[in-house]
């Protein structure tokens, strides 16, 4: 039996601001687990790779494994806690609570997740 932080049988995996991501096709969108080790934090792996100051990406799914604190732009905080829902929207930083790895199961249809899914463009409201 495998485990949460196995690699996914017929996934493509990439590693990118040392996260670990397995993802796959379904229709318009795409199902994906990604992997955030202990101490990893947006601000500090992902600002320099998107050139942006937060992340700027919608992030549908549920936190399987750890837990993590979500800065919002307007400086609402919510901390997810296994097992969460977890609906962010763009303009945010995150990182890991813990010394345990956080594991997101997420879907997404790539820069159209927005509209896709009718979700705010921007963060609106302080819940969690």
């Amino acid at each position: 039996m495998g485990t949460l932080t196995d690699p996914i049988v017929g996934a493509r995996h990439t590693q990118i601001g040392g996260l670990i991501v397995d993802e796959i096709d379904a229709g318009i969108g795409r199902v994906k687990r990604v992997i955030y080790p202990p101490g990893w934090r947006w601000s500090d792996e992902m600002a320099e790779v998107t050139s942006t100051g937060t992340c700027q990406h919608v992030h549908v799914g549920m936190l399987v494994q750890g837990t993590m604190l979500v800065r919002f732009d307007d400086g609402c905080e919510v901390t997810y806690t296994t097992p969460s829902a977890v609906v962010l929207e763009p303009g945010h930083d995150g990182w890991v609570m813990g010394d345990e790895a956080a594991v997101l199961v997420q879907v997404d249809a790539g820069p159209d997740t927005a509209e896709r899914m009718g979700l705010e463009s921007l963060h609106h409201t302080c819940t969690g």
